[in-house]
């Protein structure tokens, strides 16, 4: 009985010992901006990911969807918060060429503070089927032979659409003339018309169109192969080395936020995320569930960074 009172009062001391914050949080709801309209993707997986923090931490996580200028509306708000844990933002790899190439006031790792990533998705190079290559290596080989002749759209300037589309060229020599649309919707449409001759949309939009011969799948863009295209190849496995794009979501906070309310929260996304239900809904759509550290994650937008301002830079790109 007595190691028992002993015990007790040695986890109080500690307790006490703890910062407020820690043992507080969340006080109240937790607000997570989105920047990007409701219903996508990354919608998809925030609501999914609150969801479950909520259920932890006892508290409501509120999805705020703030689309526009490239996730700059959401970083304003962000950056204005207090640095409590209360504002999130789930973020893409589009917030971090956005800067590079158009005027922001906002570096992603020295102005917030990197929580977790949550997940990782690749595309598919996607041809339509009048363009007679039936590989990744024929297509080089075309586009060779005739540069400047196929279009391949994208979802704007900026996006890993476009970007994806940069670095295939850079890697293979070749060139291609990029059609930017507002969003896949309307690429899609004049894809599949045969207006524009190729693209490298998300894998899971794609799946339904390539199912029904509207469309020809190439390679993909990931490191491995992906469950939900079992079949393609790899851009490497095809003999394209060198094009690796892999788009990504992954909570930010405000700078300055307590670390003991960062490692909360790193510990619960981390979790949340590889739950049986996530890591299979994630599958199905050609994602795969992460949740890293907030080093690791800080590590991972640098390089990111380095990546795209290097292509950006080689490509020529300009903002528009």
């Amino acid at each position: 009985m007595k190691n028992c009172v002993a015990r007790c009062l040695l986890l109080l001391a500690a307790l006490a010992h703890l910062p407020s914050h820690a043992q507080n949080y969340p006080s109240r709801p937790v607000r997570v901006l989105v920047p990007l309209a409701a219903g996508g993707g990354m919608d998809t997986v925030t609501r999914g990911l609150a969801q479950k923090l909520g259920d932890v931490f006892g508290q409501s996580f509120v999805v705020d969807n703030r689309p526009g200028a490239g996730s700059q509306i959401s970083l304003e708000i962000l950056a204005a918060a207090a640095p409590d844990g209360h504002t999130l933002m789930m973020l893409s790899a589009t917030t971090v060429v956005h800067p590079i190439l158009y005027k922001s006031r906002f570096d992603i790792v020295r102005d917030f503070t990197p929580v977790s990533q949550v997940s990782a998705q690749g595309y598919v190079l996607v041809v339509h089927p009048s363009v007679p290559a039936k590989s990744a290596m024929e297509l080089v080989q075309y586009l060779r032979a005739y540069p400047g002749k196929l279009n391949y759209g994208s979802s704007g300037v900026g996006s890993p659409i476009h970007m994806s589309g940069e670095l295939f060229q850079i890697a293979t020599g070749t060139r291609m003339i990029h059609i930017p649309f507002k969003g896949m919707g309307a690429a899609y449409s004049d894809l599949i018309g045969g207006h524009v001759q190729l693209s490298f949309p998300t894998i899971i939009s794609s799946i339904p169109h390539i199912n029904a011969g509207r469309l020809r799948a190439l390679a993909v863009t990931t490191p491995s192969r992906v469950a939900a295209l079992p079949d393609i190849p790899t851009l490497a496995e095809a003999g394209v080395p060198g094009v690796v794009v892999i788009n990504w979501y992954g909570l930010i906070a405000p700078a300055g936020t307590p670390k003991t309310v960062i490692d909360q929260l790193a510990a619960e996304t981390a979790k949340a995320m590889q739950s049986p239900d996530m890591v299979k809904r994630l599958i199905a759509e050609g994602s795969t569930a992460v949740g890293s550290s907030p080093q690791e994650f800080a590590a991972h937008i640098r390089a990111e960074h380095e990546l795209w301002a290097g292509v950006i830079k080689q490509a020529g790109i300009r903002g528009e």
